[in-house]
């Protein structure tokens, strides 16, 4: 058995409201099929089964109430060899307990560690807190040398005062995500020692490849500058894969998988930034599929949650507003970010002439924990290289 728990779906996550169950008790489940919709702070969410099995029992029905991360939904009998390695906890969790043991030598409790230091805990004690949202710093260690266990995370957990009625009272889903927002972007700012370098980038070979290339397809079927923006960056990742990854538990873990997340304006405002998966691997024709339909569905709230969780790198634009550069934040764990502005004309030197020509910033926001100047300035290096030789991408 397994529970299917409240997912944590991006770093500014919380709590989650279940809006409906797609499988109801004793039907059969792919992994990778959708099992319930949950909405966010920032939109609705198709939530992916982890496993393949069939769905025992229903703990929490739909409802208005905001639920827990981590907070168990739904019992489900797995087969054997489809549970992901890290799930295995959540198996044995469900699975019937043992008579309690003895109760083992109280160890004297160490105090919370100091701001900026970093708690001892163990790998499961940490996972638990990520999924509670507690801070390790504040909790009290019991374990061996101070460490936090996971007995610790759940005391701290139940000893949180509940609400006050004030706080309590219902928010606006704009302003939820205002908030959500906020709490992610002052986290990245305190925690992630942000770098910043920008180049501007000659389009004028990419503009008269992508005239040329649209004028012999239909309409329905014509390629947006911006897909070509992506795939040139997921390109770029792989000559300098450092920036293409995660830092978790105080070190940086690059991906072998490209899934560049795209900054998506919603329509009531704020944004999202789902994946376009194995962007390097896709052909242009195939991208622009994929980022249409994910444009369409982010806008109506049927994103998946593989997509909002799976993003290894964020690329935003705001060129369509104006804007000529853009210096963004580091959405965590996320090791980087890519900026585009707007085309602008620009006098620039050709063969030793000066001519009019559309050019572009790009700018990257990159953690000084993983990479530093040199390795982003390479990455910027092949990202004009690539949109500067169009029929390569």
């Amino acid at each position: 058995m397994a529970e299917f728990r409240m997912p944590k779906l991006g770093a500014d996550m919380s709590a989650g409201k279940l809006v409906a169950w797609r499988k109801q008790p004793g039907e059969r489940f792919e992994r990778g099929e959708i099992i319930a919709v949950v909405e966010t702070d920032k939109t609705a969410i198709e939530i992916e089964s982890f496993a393949t099995g069939v769905l025992e029992k229903i703990l929490v029905e739909p409802g208005d109430a905001r639920i827990p991360v981590g907070t168990p939904l739904a019992i489900m009998a797995v087969e054997a060899g489809t549970l992901p390695p890290a799930e295995a906890p959540r198996a044995e969790a469900a699975a019937p307990r043992a008579a309690a043991p003895a109760p083992r030598p109280a160890a004297a409790p160490r105090a919370p560690v100091p701001e900026g230091a970093r708690a001892k805990a163990s790998p499961v004690a940490r996972r638990r807190a990520l999924e509670l949202g507690i801070d390790l710093a504040i909790v009290t260690g019991t374990g061996p040398e101070g460490r936090v266990t996971l007995e610790d995370v759940e005391q701290a957990s139940s000893a949180r005062p509940a609400p006050s009625p004030a706080a309590a009272a219902p928010e606006s889903r704009q302003q939820r995500m205002r908030d959500a927002i906020a709490t992610s972007m002052a986290r990245s700012k305190r925690e992630i020692p942000h770098y910043y370098l920008a180049t501007t980038i000659d389009m004028a070979k990419l503009d008269a490849w992508l005239e040329a290339a649209n004028r012999e397809r239909p309409i329905t079927a014509r390629l947006l500058y911006g897909v070509l923006l992506v795939k040139a960056v997921a390109l770029a990742l792989r000559e300098v894969p450092e920036l293409n990854g995660f830092w978790i538990e105080g070190r940086a873990a690059q991906s072998e998988a490209i899934h560049p997340g795209v900054a998506i304006s919603l329509r009531g405002g704020g944004l999202v930034a789902p994946a376009l998966h194995d962007a390097d691997k896709r052909t242009l024709d195939d991208l622009m599929a994929a980022f249409t339909d994910l444009v369409k569905r982010a806008r109506v709230g049927s994103l998946k949650s593989s997509e909002v969780i799976d993003p290894t790198i964020t690329i935003t634009s705001l060129g369509e507003r104006g804007v000529e550069s853009i210096f963004g934040i580091i959405y965590p764990p996320q090791l980087a970010l890519v900026g585009f502005g707007k085309p602008v004309e620009r006098p620039w030197v050709v063969e030793g002439k000066v001519c009019a020509r559309k050019v572009i910033t790009a700018t990257l926001s990159g953690d000084h924990r993983a990479t530093d100047g040199h390795r982003g300035a390479l990455f910027l290096d092949a990202l004009g290289r690539l949109l500067q030789e169009p029929e390569k991408l």
